[in-house]
């Protein structure tokens, strides 16, 4: 395999990978919208009833659960706590707006 073949084989990997990268990156943010909107919901039922805007029980088993399925998937489970947490805070910002 010549030099020219290597850095173009190379190349339609990048390619490759960079495409299924967009296309992984598009899921996230569609399944984010979901998630929001449902915890949007949450939110206003809370409003309505008068319940708390955090459930910290329910966070901190949340959390423990994303740590186990990153440590099955291959993913940093600290990263993945980090990235909930960064979750949970807009959605408790989201539900104290409901209340307000």
């Amino acid at each position: 395999m010549t030099e020219t073949d290597t850095a173009a084989r190379a190349a339609a990997l990048l390619a490759e990978h960079r495409a299924s990268i967009d296309r992984l990156d598009a899921v996230l943010v569609y399944t984010l919208a979901e998630r929001f909107a449902h915890t949007q919901a949450v939110g206003k039922l809370k409003a309505e009833h008068a319940l708390p805007p955090s459930d910290p029980d329910r966070e901190a088993k949340q959390i423990a659960r994303l740590e186990r399925l990153a440590t099955e998937a291959g993913l940093d489970p600290s990263f993945a706590k980090e990235f909930l947490a960064f979750i949970i805070e807009e959605v408790i910002r989201h539900h104290r707006k409901h209340q307000s």
